[in-house]
């Protein structure tokens, strides 16, 4: 059975064996489209949950489940695809094979394969992965030699853990952008892998400050955002969990037009005024909101809540 949640994420699920109506059909809805065949990765059923997210000229998908394997075959080279697919793998050991060449992938590694040429990729609950695949020209224009590293293993402590933070911020929140921000996110994900198969000078440069800064800006407003609750939230440790020290993070908020603090601040008053718009929250008392939006003040609380809306928290509740 497959549905998608919302426009640009598609999610696939099929368990049973490979044929018969149900099982063509979820093939022909699931993969077909991505030019690829399933089968089981191991015994004789396919257990498979598949995630595609669309975002603007790039897929990222997120295969689980016991048995699959993904195949692209001779006949299906007559699409004439020629993207680029990089797949990293999450846990286990990852085998992938590319027109007759095969390597293994332990946790963190990835690998460049072509969508050109014939290919084979499989999990199971214990072998586990991610891709992400890009037009080739895309690719080539930040990372010129970057059929030169196909079917090789790749690593990259700093890069490559920043591509795997970005693609599951990406493909979950990506396709709800508008046009120019899926754009810019494909944009800056292709940076990444650019940076983590090696470029000229020119290229790094463009790609560091304009992708990775960007993909760790993100990653820096969702690690707030995940954490808005916790009064000892700091700098140092959102910059720590995006490779970056306190003062290159705080520049990177600079740019954006405001500091850690002050979006901090902004972000926990407007969860707050959401909460106390809740008709839900209603029996909640104000001090609580205050407290679940990380202040540990009520009297801070009030007066940044007032300075922020012109109004305080009990009046803004009874409008």
């Amino acid at each position: 059975m497959d549905a998608a949640r919302t426009p640009g994420i598609f999610l696939h699920q099929y368990a049973g064996l490979p044929h018969g109506a149900a099982f063509e059909h979820w093939r022909e809805r699931a993969v077909g489209p991505c030019g690829l065949d399933i089968g089981p990765s191991h015994g004789d059923n396919i257990d498979c949950r598949l995630q595609i997210s669309v975002v603007d000229n790039i897929a990222l998908a997120i295969p689980e489940g016991a048995s699959a394997q993904y195949s692209r075959t001779q006949s299906h080279l007559a699409d004439g695809s020629d993207d680029l697919v990089l797949i990293a793998a999450h846990a286990g050991l990852v085998r992938v094979g590319q027109n007759g060449h095969s390597v293994e992938l332990a946790p963190a590694q990835m690998v460049l394969v072509d969508m050109s040429v014939t290919g084979t990729v499989g999990h199971t609950e214990a072998d586990r992965f991610t891709t992400i695949r890009m037009p080739r020209r895309a690719l080539l224009d930040i990372s010129p030699r970057a059929e030169d590293k196909l079917s090789q293993v790749l690593s990259d402590g700093a890069v490559a853990e920043t591509i795997f933070r970005y693609h599951a911020l990406a493909a979950n929140h990506a396709p709800h952008l508008d046009a120019v921000g899926q754009r810019l996110t494909a944009q800056h994900m292709v940076d990444l892998v650019g940076l983590l198969l090696g470029t000229d000078a020119e290229n790094a440069n463009r790609a560091r400050g304009r992708g990775q800064a960007a993909a760790r800006f993100d990653l820096m407003r969702a690690d707030v955002m995940a954490a808005l609750g916790r009064n000892d939230l700091c700098l140092s440790e959102v910059a720590t969990r995006s490779g970056l020290s306190p003062r290159q993070a705080q520049r990177l908020f600079e740019q954006a037009g405001t500091t850690f603090t002050e979006f901090v601040l902004e972000q926990r008053l407007l969860h707050a005024r959401k909460l106390l718009a809740d008709p839900r929250a209603r029996a909640r008392k104000i001090s609580d909101i205050a407290h679940s939006s990380g202040f540990a003040d009520l009297s801070y609380f009030n007066r940044a809540f007032r300075k922020r809306f012109g109004a305080t928290p009990s009046e803004l509740r009874e409008a």
